[in-house]
């Protein structure tokens, strides 16, 4: 008996995800290439009274099926914590989520018919592109900088997708004036502007950049913003939240209505506690000096040990160094592969390539690792570097 096929989108997908994911489970490997926080920040004793009087004293929102829409209490609470003066936010602005991934996935149902354009930050975070694959895209590259012509990238676009603080892949941070000039081009054109933020409290050294959304002034104007508690509190929760328009709002929650009903009650509950309560606030900093100390640590180790073979960026903030090969024939699919065999894992540059052409960098995280183990992954990095240049000669 010969099986109907898979649909045909399904052989184009990268395994790369679960590639970094999986590599957890291997003992003594490094993992450089996924983008974890590390459980040390999460406030283990704290959430865990929350889980409990969540479940006591609140059973019916804890543990029935919340509105579609999120519960009306974390709504709220997002819609205050995001206001800003010139922006008065309500929970009509606010749907709740299952984690940010989940937000990706219907913006594509909502916005993307097959074939349509998207004007895509490049390079782009590999979860946006997997969560778009099934509809074919075309994608347009905005390579914000070099200060390109936005109006024409968002011209004809179903939607344009930025992520302007210490973007997934390359870390680098969007300044305020192409943030601006991304809100006016999409006001012009009509198409609309994902702002997906999940690194948007991870800055080391300076003030946070304004909000493209607070730029934008306007909470029915054309910015969707997406943020996330997985790298303020815990990524367990797959708790997330999209703010927009109102219309946009009820169309999100629509197709959300076809793909979970609704995000998990009691995680729901315990974010809004830990928000309200300040606890997401008062675990800031201790994450902060953490993750710098860590940022530094690794960028040290590169300039010892990789400085002949890649040129990167000092990242301001964010859990990412991208970084570069200086020699175009090192092919970062096959570093990927022979880092693995030293112990190391890397995620390579094809995976934040629409049309998977570009092998050329590696995406490096520092958030996970503790400074003698980054310093060691890097160690084992440049072994694998040296063995698949020698090998290629």
């Amino acid at each position: 008996m010969t099986r109907a096929p898979f649909a045909r989108w399904m052989g184009q997908t990268n395994d790369v995800t679960r590639t970094f994911l999986g590599a957890g489970q291997i003992p003594g490997l490094v993992n450089l290439g996924g983008g974890l926080p590390d459980p040390s920040t999460w406030p283990v004793a704290e959430l865990s009274e929350l889980a409990r009087r969540a479940v006591a004293d609140t059973p019916e929102q804890s543990l029935a099926y919340p509105p579609i829409e999120g519960l009306p209490a974390l709504r709220d609470a997002i819609a205050a914590r995001f206001s800003a003066p010139g922006l008065s936010l309500t929970r009509e602005n606010v749907l709740i989520v299952s984690g940010g991934m989940q937000g990706l996935d219907l913006i594509g149902k909502v916005l993307l018919d097959e074939g349509g354009v998207v004007a895509a930050q490049s390079p782009a975070y590999l979860g946006a592109l997997d969560a778009w694959r099934p509809r074919g895209p075309v994608y347009r590259p905005m390579r914000l900088q070099d200060d390109p012509d936005l109006h024409a990238a968002l011209q004809g676009a179903q939607f344009a997708y930025a992520v302007p603080n210490f973007s997934n892949p390359s870390g680098r941070l969007v300044p305020t004036a192409q943030r601006r000039a991304l809100v006016e081009a999409a006001q012009a054109t009509g198409a609309w502007l994902v702002e997906d933020d999940p690194y948007g409290t991870l800055y080391y050294d300076s003030a946070p950049l304004p909000r493209m959304l607070t730029l934008s002034g306007d909470p029915e104007g054309p910015v969707i913003y997406m943020g996330t508690l997985s790298k303020e509190l815990a990524p367990g929760f797959r708790v997330g939240w999209v703010i927009a328009a109102r219309e946009m709002i009820e169309a999100l929650a629509l197709a959300k209505q076809g793909s979970d009903m609704c995000t998990a009650g009691l995680s729901q509950v315990i974010a809004a506690e830990a928000l309200t309560s300040g606890l997401v606030d008062r675990c800031l900093p201790a994450t902060l000096d953490l993750y710098r100390a860590r940022r530094d640590a690794l960028l040290g180790a590169m300039e010892r040990d990789l400085a002949h073979a890649f040129r990167w960026e000092r990242p301001a903030g964010g859990m990412f160094v991208w970084a570069r090969a200086r020699d175009p024939r090192l092919d970062t699919d096959a570093l990927l592969a022979e880092g693995l065999e030293h112990g190391v894992c890397i995620s390579p540059s094809s995976a934040f390539d629409p049309e998977g052409r570009d092998r050329g960098a590696v995406r490096l995280n520092f958030t996970l690792n503790t400074p003698e183990r980054l310093k060691e992954g890097v160690r084992r990095l440049a072994l694998a570097v040296e063995a698949l240049t020698r090998r290629a000669a």
